[in-house]
């Protein structure tokens, strides 16, 4: 099977803020080249939260080109390909918001998320984050680079791929529960998990915790916590009672009060394409004009739980 995985870098919450792009090259079953690009963005403007990640800096890309010069040696290695991106929401998103400002049409081909697919392959995991699912199948990568990020994706691909009996994309809906997406210069068609249904947010009034398990030296006891997007170690309510049980509050909203945002997987028909809600928007300005939130991915939930 070929296909090509993709990788992206952003120096700020902007989906328009790429700052690296990588490529991973698969052809009958072998991963055979990896290449990325660093980029400049304009503005040349990065976050700490970014840059903590990451560690690219502004400094790093000075002398860079831009992503419509990089996008000249980029397209033709994307145009007509099947296209792999770990929590694809968010490095199609960039794609297509970059190529948006820079008045670019967008590439025709079909892409699938591993993050989504992987929850068919691998059940009941605390985590499907890239870096939780390669430590499982002893994949090696240096995160958070997108190149590395690209051929860890390639690799884990590969990996669900044998254990699903994969051997063409016409496979997806039925063995991967997985619905191709499309990018075509008029739009684009989503990918998700075949039969998925709208989310409905859960009513918390009627949640009240067990004091027999109150733990005054949990990081949430006494402290108000927020959750954003789908968990898939547990149901929305399932969690909110957790925090409760061990002597926490939960809201609804992010407010001046909100002392950490839990973030899981967001889905982007109900998002945007840039895969971040509201609430983690809110979480992020809040943090970065100095207030204490913190914001914490649902493998740090579980482990600090």
């Amino acid at each position: 099977m070929k296909f090509v995985t993709l990788d992206f870098e952003t120096a700020n919450r902007s989906r328009t803020s790429a700052c690296e792009i990588g490529l991973t090259f698969v052809e009958n079953g072998e991963v055979v080249e990896t290449k990325s690009w660093l980029i400049r963005p304009n503005p040349n403007d990065f976050d700490y939260f970014n840059v903590n990640i990451h560690g690219i800096r502004s400094e790093t890309v000075a002398n860079e080109p831009e992503f419509d010069v990089i996008w000249n040696e980029v397209m033709p290695l994307l145009e007509g390909q099947f296209v792999i991106a770990h929590n694809a929401g968010f490095d199609i998103g960039v794609l297509r918001r970059t190529l948006d400002h820079f008045a670019i049409p967008l590439p025709t081909l079909d892409y699938a998320c591993s993050y989504i697919f992987s929850k068919h392959v691998w059940e009941g995991l605390p985590s499907y984050g890239l870096q939780a699912l390669c430590s499982l199948n002893n994949i090696e990568f240096k995160h958070h680079r997108a190149g590395p990020d690209s051929r860890a994706t390639a690799q884990l691909a590969l990996r669900a791929f044998e254990i699903a009996g994969i051997e063409g994309v016409e496979d997806f809906p039925v063995k991967l529960k997985t619905k191709v997406g499309s990018l075509y210069p008029d739009g684009f068609r989503p990918c998700n998990s075949a039969g998925e249904g709208k989310w409905k947010q859960p009513n918390i009034s009627s949640l009240v915790g067990d004091p027999s398990k109150h733990n005054p030296d949990s990081i949430f006891y006494g402290h108000s916590v927020v959750f954003t997007g789908a968990l898939s170690s547990m149901t929305r309510t399932e969690a909110q009672q957790s925090i409760l049980d061990v002597g926490g509050r939960v809201t609804t909203g992010v407010t001046k009060v909100t002392d950490f945002l839990v973030v899981g997987q967001q889905d982007y028909r109900l998002v945007g394409d840039d895969a971040m809600s509201n609430k983690q928007e809110k979480a992020i300005q809040m943090k970065e004009a100095g207030a204490p939130i913190e914001i914490l991915s649902e493998a740090d939930y579980l482990q600090s739980l």
